[in-house]
C-alpha cells in the first residue's frame, strides 16, 4: 500500500516547507519537493499544513467499564479528528488494569476498536485505590506506557517510594495524580478562590496539588525514578518542578489547554467548567504559560475526560469532574498562542509532539524510516467550537463557542487512514 501526500506545507524544524511525503506499507519512504510515485492513494494537500501526529499521554477512553461515557472506538476517532496518532489511556476503568487478566481485557478492546495507537497505563495500586497493595509493576511494565492512579493521589509516602523503586528497576515511569484529599473539604468542586466564596461552593486549595508534588520530589531524590506530574494547575507546582529540574532530578510534567487559556475568572455555574484540578487564579494561569514557554512544563496533555450529559448537567457543585478536549486542543493552542505571536510554532510542536514522544519513548512520526504518524490541517479555516460536531461521546467543553482558525483534514496512523475530511 503506497500513499502520497502531494503539495503540502510540511513541518520542518519550526517552518512549513513545500514538500511531498510518501508512505509505503505504513513507513515514511519519501520526502521531497516533487515525488513521482505510483501511489495507491494520492492526497491533495496544497495549501494545507502537514505535521507529525500529536501525542497525548493523558486521555480517558473509559473502556472497559464505562462505555456510556465513551468507547475506545469513539474516543480514538475523536483523537484522530484532533490530529492525534498515539495516546496514553488512563486506568480509571472497571476492572482497573492492575493484573495480567485485567490488562488483557483492555488490550483486546484496543485491538478491536482503536483507529490510532493506544498505550494503556497500569494502575500503581491494586484496584487503583491510591493505597494498599501495589500492582505487579515488574510483570506489567513491558506492556504499558507507565503507571498511574490518575483520579486518586497515592496516599502514603512509603507506598509511593516502593512504587518508585519498582518502576526504577523495571525502567518504567510513574505518571502521578498529585492530590491530597485530606486538604479538600467535603463537596470541594472548584478552586478555593473568589468565585467559590461568592457562590458558597467548597473550594479546592492549591496545596492539595503542590503538597504531594513536593513530597514526591523528595522521593525522586531518594529513588532516581522517572517521574511525571499530571495536569499541573498551580503556580507553586510550577516553582517546585522548576527547582527540581535545576537540581537534575528526573521529573517532567504536563498541563492542559484549559489551564493555559482560562482561569477562575472565566467560570460559569455549568458542569462544562468543572474539572480536576480546577481552574485557578490569573496568577496561576500566567505561571503555567511562563513554565510552558521556558520548558519547565514539558508537554500539553488534554486530560480528555468524557461523561454523560446527565453527569455534566448538574452545575459546578454537583457535576462530575472532567471535560473533553482532544478535538479542540491544537486549534485552540494555534489560534490563541501561535497566531498572536505568544508562542512559536516550534514550541507548540515540541510540547504536543516531540517532548511527549521522547519522555514516554514513543516511536512514529514523519521522518524517513518512521512509522507514519501524520496529520494535516487547514490553518486558514474559520471554525466555531461546537460540541454537537464532536466525534467523542463527551460534549462538555468550556470552549463551546470559541472561534478557531485550524481544522483537521487528514490523520494517518501507520498504513491506515484514521480520519479523512479532505
Amino acid at each position: 500500500m503506497r500513499m502520497l501526500l502531494k503539495g503540502g506545507l510540511v513541518y520542518e524544524k519550526g517552518h512549513l516547507v513545500p514538500m511531498d511525503v510518501e508512505i509505503t506499507d505504513g513507513i515514511v519512504t519519501g520526502r521531497g519537493q516533487v515525488i513521482s510515485s505510483n501511489a495507491d492513494q494520492v492526497f491533495d494537500c496544497r495549501g494545507l499544513a502537514v505535521f507529525p501526529g500529536f501525542a497525548d499521554v493523558h486521555v480517558h477512553l473509559r473502556e472497559p467499564g464505562f462505555s456510556y461515557k465513551e468507547t475506545i472506538e469513539t474516543g480514538t476517532k475523536a483523537c484522530a479528528r484532533g490530529g492525534y496518532t498515539v495516546v496514553g489511556a488512563m486506568p480509571n476503568l472497571n476492572p482497573a488494569p492492575d493484573s495480567d487478566e485485567h490488562l488483557k481485557v483492555q488490550e483486546e478492546m484496543i485491538a478491536e476498536q482503536a483507529v490510532i495507537r493506544v498505550l494503556p497505563y497500569a494502575s500503581i495500586t491494586l484496584g487503583q485505590k491510591g493505597e494498599g497493595e501495589l500492582t505487579d509493576i515488574t510483570g506489567l511494565a513491558a506492556r504499558v506506557i507507565g503507571f498511574s492512579d490518575d483520579g486518586r493521589g497515592v496516599k502514603e509516602a512509603e507506598t509511593m517510594k516502593e512504587a518508585m523503586l519498582r518502576c526504577k528497576a523495571a525502567d518504567s515511569i510513574i505518571a502521578a495524580h498529585c492530590e491530597d484529599m485530606s486538604l479538600i473539604p467535603a463537596g470541594g468542586a472548584i478552586h478555593d478562590g473568589a468565585f467559590a466564596k461568592e457562590h458558597g461552593i467548597p473550594g479546592i486549595p492549591s496545596e492539595s496539588e503542590w503538597g504531594p508534588i513536593a513530597r514526591d520530589v523528595e522521593l525522586i531524590r531518594e529513588t532516581g525514578c522517572r517521574y511525571h506530574v499530571c495536569h499541573v494547575s498551580a503556580k507553586e507546582s510550577v516553582d517546585i518542578i522548576r527547582r527540581a529540574k535545576a537540581e537534575g532530578l528526573d521529573i517532567t510534567c504536563e498541563t492542559g489547554p484549559h489551564y493555559l487559556l482560562m482561569s477562575q475568572d472565566d467560570l460559569q455555574d455549568l458542569g462544562r467548567f468543572k474539572m480536576n484540578p480546577p481552574l485557578r487564579d490569573k496568577e496561576d494561569q500566567a505561571a503555567l504559560i511562563e513554565g510552558l514557554l521556558d520548558g519547565t512544563i514539558d508537554m500539553i496533555a488534554t486530560d480528555h475526560a468524557p461523561h454523560s450529559a446527565e453527569e455534566k448537567g448538574r452545575g459546578l457543585a454537583k457535576s462530575a469532574m472532567g471535560v473533553v478536549g482532544i478535538e479542540s486542543a491544537f486549534p485552540l493552542m494555534y489560534t490563541y498562542f501561535v497566531e498572536p505571536g505568544k508562542m512559536s510554532l516550534e514550541t507548540l510542536m515540541n510540547r504536543m509532539v516531540y517532548s511527549p514522544r521522547r519522555r514516554f519513548r514513543l516511536d512514529g512520526g514523519m521522518e524517513l524510516g518512521d512509522r507514519a504518524e501524520i496529520t494535516v490541517f487547514d490553518l486558514n479555516a474559520d471554525k466555531v467550537i461546537d460540541p454537537a460536531e464532536f466525534l467523542s461521546k463527551g460534549k462538555a467543553t468550556p470552549f463551546e463557542g470559541w472561534k478557531v482558525h485550524a481544522e483537521c483534514k487528514l490523520t494517518i496512523c501507520g498504513d491506515s487512514i484514521a480520519y479523512d475530511a479532505l
